[in-house]
């Protein structure tokens, strides 16, 4: 793992992982996961447990926290007609039609008017999906409708149908993306709250209740943002050089209660982020008033890249990310390429557990 001298390059954020250290379970206990210290002033890197995460908070620090849930949006069935397999990912839904937006590959082409039936976690036929069009980058536009024969009442929002039918979006790299049934609770934060994430904000899975009274407890406050994660976050960096990165957008919000905490404690203390989501959203708000933390609700194309001046957050605590990753690329921004390169190196030596169920770091 040797360290380029372009970090403009996104070949400056490879590493080698050998796959035995990608996690598959989480920890029996969450705050049994391991969390590795990394120092920006001095360089220094410390080993420690989530469990300990308290002892490196100060009194006067604000832990941020993302509290959107992950929505099962995950759907696996068939080509009614031809009885052809069929997997998608539901990404939106329009309200005024009722439309659904969802990625797919399938083979073969799915025609306008076309069924899919859905079968629900235990494999039963359910719902079905009236094909309507596709749109311009080859997602498909669906109706949602009861199955043939069932003249219950459908369910009103698309939360409904996916609570019902729906199944835990898993990354490919756990399981080849194959949900059991304890990734119900596993692939949701303890303060999991406005749906709309189709992927988990993976630092704040290490979290239990009783970690979170402890850190209130040593008088650290705790602030939640919003920002629901999007298919994008699966996706590598596929250019050569970062400047020409299409960084895809998110929705996120920061209100004036969790705003004025922030800035308050940042008087004496730090904005402690957990995941690189809290910190787009707390850049995001902190960019769109002047450089100023400030209530802000939109959506977000943030790309944090070296160099870039954080203007909210002042340590942050994740996962360990896919290599040519965008947030590896965010890491790297706030504690240096180098320290993080070293970090990783150290990491897979100690033999830490990588991506969504693997461990943490603490970049202070």
């Amino acid at each position: 793992m040797t360290t380029p001298l372009n970090n403009s390059s996104i070949d400056a954020y490879d590493y080698e992982l050998p796959r035995e250290r990608i996690a598959q379970e989480p920890m029996a206990v969450r705050s049994d996961s391991r969390l590795m210290i990394v120092n920006r002033q001095d360089g220094s890197i410390d080993h420690a447990y989530v469990r300990d995460l308290p002892q490196w908070l100060n009194a006067d620090d604000c832990l941020v926290v993302n509290n959107t849930r992950v929505v099962p949006a995950k759907l696996v069935g068939f080509r009614t007609e031809t009885g052809g397999r069929w997997q998608g990912l539901f990404l939106q839904a329009d309200a005024s039609t009722g439309a659904w937006e969802v990625l797919t590959k399938t083979r073969g082409t799915l025609k306008s008017g076309e069924t899919i039936t859905i079968q629900d976690r235990d494999g039963r036929d359910g719902m079905q999906l009236v094909v309507v069009a596709r749109t311009d980058e080859g997602h498909l536009i669906v109706t949602p409708t009861m199955p043939k024969g069932d003249t219950s009442e459908p369910p009103s929002e698309p939360s409904a149908w996916l609570e019902r039918y729906g199944r835990i979006p898993l990354p490919p790299y756990i399981r080849d993306g194959q949900m059991v049934d304890s990734d119900v609770d596993d692939y949701q934060t303890v303060y999991a709250e406005h749906r709309g994430s189709v992927a988990a904000p993976t630092a704040g899975l290490h979290f239990t209740e009783k970690l979170l009274d402890q850190i209130r407890r040593s008088g650290t406050d705790v602030a939640d943002v919003t920002l629901h994660v999007g298919i994008g976050t699966f996706r590598p960096i596929a250019v050569e050089q970062l400047d020409e990165h299409v960084m895809h957008s998110e929705w996120g919000s920061l209100d004036t209660i969790a705003a004025d905490k922030i800035n308050d404690r940042r008087q004496k203390g730090r904005c402690v982020a957990v995941g690189t989501t809290s910190v787009r959203v707390l850049e995001s708000a902190a960019a769109a008033n002047h450089g100023r933390l400030a209530a802000w609700t939109g959506s977000t194309d943030l790309f944090i890249k070296p160099p870039f001046e954080f203007k909210a957050v002042d340590a942050l605590m994740t996962n360990f990310h896919l290599p040519r990753s965008s947030l590896l690329v965010l890491v790297s921004a706030l504690a240096g390429h180098e320290l993080i390169m070293r970090a990783y190196k150290e990491a897979i030596a100690e033999e830490y557990r990588f991506f969504s169920y693997g461990d943490a770091m603490l970049i202070i």
